[in-house]
């Protein structure tokens, strides 16, 4: 007899109970960090975990392919970086209605502009978040040679240039102001491109808002977030953490809250950070303002899609109103480092 369980969550609860051997399971509230999926505490009787799954107005065959990503690199790292268990992922709509992923819960702080009660505020505090943010990075880049499930090594090393082509060509294609520097850097970048000493495990969106820090002392407990990872030239990640570290406030700042607390002079800088990066895998840094130019233009070109949503009437935000000043500062950002590497 086939007994059909009408509520989501009973019908998740038996199947966890049934295919992982979890008792007792119960989502018990959303959790705050990440735009694209939902994510949600889960009690069970072995413990917390963590349910992520694709928005439900956005299920579609592609949908859960950031969920499946995330859960194939973490299950790929865990145990060699910092990274949140992983303990099952299911594509079986019948279930939630949406493929999803189930992590071991990690307890810890992100960090924006302020630091944790427990921390002093001082400058060697504030060196210590940006040596544990740097170490953990080097962690997964030290990961060698990367499994072969993550995807095809020899076409990772055409990462960077593929991307200058695909976002060159979306906002040639969608455009709504007048933004010079994303043809103008994406020409210089494209002819300017270094080729890899590496290919590794990449983050593609690592900075400190995407790990979650001990709350008691500078130490990474995991690093969030990994619908985006890919395998490229390390120095991705390295390019788009450093660039963002320790910015000078006189400057118009794009995303101003990110890292936001690394912003004091006398606090260790990207470049000295890339050299303990350096140190700890072994690769060069010898291209790391190209890296750095590479990942503000690219992120910029990448969300100024969100603003031409905005434009056209489609979303309407405070994210997406904020990106009115924070594309042209990305931009402005990479095309001084761009042009201290010697771009005219």
């Amino acid at each position: 007899v086939v007994q059909i369980v009408g509520d989501p969550a009973e019908r998740f609860s038996r199947w966890l109970s049934r295919e992982a051997g979890l008792a007792d399971a119960r989502i018990i509230r959303a959790l705050t960090g990440g735009n694209a999926n939902v994510t949600s505490l889960v009690e069970t009787a072995d413990g917390p975990l963590v349910l992520r799954h694709p928005p439900a107005d956005t299920v579609s065959d592609l949908a859960g392919a950031g969920i499946a990503r995330e859960f194939r690199f973490i299950s790929a790292i865990t145990g060699k970086a910092p990274v949140a268990e992983p303990i099952f992922f299911c594509d079986d709509l019948a279930v939630l209605g949406a493929p999803f992923s189930l992590t071991r819960f990690v307890s810890g702080t992100a960090i924006t502009d302020t630091l944790p009660c427990a921390y002093p505020n001082s400058v060697d505090t504030l060196d210590a978040v940006g040596h544990a943010l740097i170490d953990a990075l080097a962690s997964v880049h030290a990961i060698a040679p990367v499994p072969a499930r993550l995807g095809d090594a020899d076409k990772a090393r055409t990462f960077v240039v593929r991307q200058i082509e695909r976002w060159r060509a979306v906002r040639s294609a969608h455009t709504v102001r007048d933004l010079p520097l994303i043809e103008t850097l994406g020409a210089w970048l494209a002819a300017n491109v270094p080729a890899p000493e590496a290919v590794r495990i990449v983050h593609c969106d690592y900075h400190l808002d995407n790990v979650l820090m001990d709350p008691a002392e500078p130490k990474v407990m995991a690093i969030l977030d990994w619908e985006m990872a890919t395998l490229a030239d390390p120095l991705v990640d390295v390019g788009l953490v450093t660039a963002m570290w320790n910015r000078d406030e006189s400057l118009p700042l794009g995303f101003a809250f990110v890292q936001r607390v690394s912003n004091v002079p006398s606090v260790v800088t990207g470049a000295d950070l890339a050299k303990r990066w350096a140190r700890t895998t072994g690769l060069s840094i010898d291209h790391l303002g190209y890296f750095q130019a590479f990942a503000l233009w690219r992120l910029a070109a990448i969300v100024e899609g969100a603003f031409v949503l905005f434009r056209e009437g489609q979303v309407d935000g405070p994210y997406e109103r904020g990106l009115e000043h924070d594309v042209p500062a990305l931009l402005d950002a990479a095309r001084r480092i761009a042009q201290r590497k010697g771009m005219a």
